[in-house]
């Protein structure tokens, strides 16, 4: 077992299982020692969607919780890329995140941050990132938060 499957049960997290794509799209992509995953949407741990505009609907800590359920659907997507070998992540590279929020709302970042806090409890120092945290006026099926990643890995 690897650190990183000590660190979830440590921790007491279960990832979610990894969504199928509904588009046209293919939910992760390797590229030489790079893997690169589609936009992951806020879905609570009963498989909701967790909607709404962040100012509006939903308190920063409510957008945050949605970007926590991001980063775990990332991390689930990277174990399934590397055959269930989470040990095989060397590291998160960069997450872009995208928050359905207000047009006055201005704290993009610490929605995001739910995102990145729980990767890097999870990876510890290889899981610290470069990032980007983005407002829009929507998101597909009005779901609050979407972010994608890069993971750098080892397939050896």
């Amino acid at each position: 077992m690897s650190s990183i499957e000590d660190k979830l049960k440590q921790l007491n997290i279960v990832l979610p299982e990894p969504k199928t794509p509904v588009g046209a799209y293919v939910a992760t992509k390797i590229v030489g020692n790079l893997l690169f995953i589609s936009g992951q949407i806020s879905i609570d741990q009963n498989r909701n969607l967790i909607t709404g505009k962040v100012g509006k609907d939903l308190t920063v800590e409510q957008g945050y919780n949605a970007a926590q359920r991001c980063g775990l659907s990332l991390i689930a997507h990277a174990k399934k890329a590397c055959d269930d070998d989470l040990s095989k992540i060397k590291s998160c590279i960069k997450l872009t995140g995208y928050v359905n929020s207000t047009e006055e709302f201005i704290d993009q970042p610490k929605v995001i941050n739910g995102a990145s806090d729980v990767i890097s409890k999870i990876l510890g120092k290889i899981g610290e990132h470069t990032r980007a945290a983005v407002s829009v006026n929507s998101l597909p099926l009005g779901v609050t938060v979407e972010i994608d990643g890069i993971f750098e890995i080892n397939l050896n």
